[in-house]
């Protein structure tokens, strides 16, 4: 069996980061719920645990879906809620993550608000919302919300094909 990675993703509502995760190509799981970081990103924001084979997938495409997926140029007043970040597992992941990031800055005009933060503690979403899109495709919320960041994602993947 390959090796497996992960990697916690903040953005905007996870139900919405969930869908998009589970559909990439290279994603195996992806866990819905609340991560907490280290001071004073310590109070526990919607996100998600993506578990990827980096043989299928690399990080740079994860984050470069993340980046396009949710507002990660606004300071919004639901930031604490809603923490536009990418969780690391590990100082080589650290370092990794902040020189991706510098490179992806140059596909926005405005400056990045992701934070880089240590993952410290994970609490999942309560079983009825977990795997929402997937349950709950008609719904209005999964068709005004998660559907356009599909197309997106679709775009994304169209692009690395060419």
């Amino acid at each position: 069996m390959s090796k497996m990675n992960k990697i916690g993703l903040g953005g905007g509502c996870h139900w919405c980061t969930e869908a998009v995760f589970q559909s990439v190509e290279g994603v195996l799981k992806v866990e819905q719920g609340y991560i907490a970081s280290e001071a004073p990103a310590d109070t526990f924001s919607e996100a998600v645990i993506v578990h990827y084979l980096p043989k299928m997938t690399n990080l740079e495409r994860l984050l470069e879906v993340h980046l396009h997926t949710h507002n990660s140029t606004s300071n919004h007043s639901f930031r604490d809620k809603y923490r536009s970040a990418v969780y690391f597992f590990s100082s080589e992941d650290e370092v990794e993550i902040r020189k991706i990031l510098k490179k992806l800055q140059q596909q926005f005009k405005e400056l990045l608000v992701t934070q880089v933060l240590a993952f410290n503690e994970f609490k999942a979403s309560r079983e009825q919302i977990q795997d929402y899109y997937r349950k709950n495709p008609d719904a209005p919320f999964c068709r005004r919300y998660i559907e356009p960041k599909l197309e997106v994602l679709d775009k994304i993947s169209r692009k690395g094909r060419n």
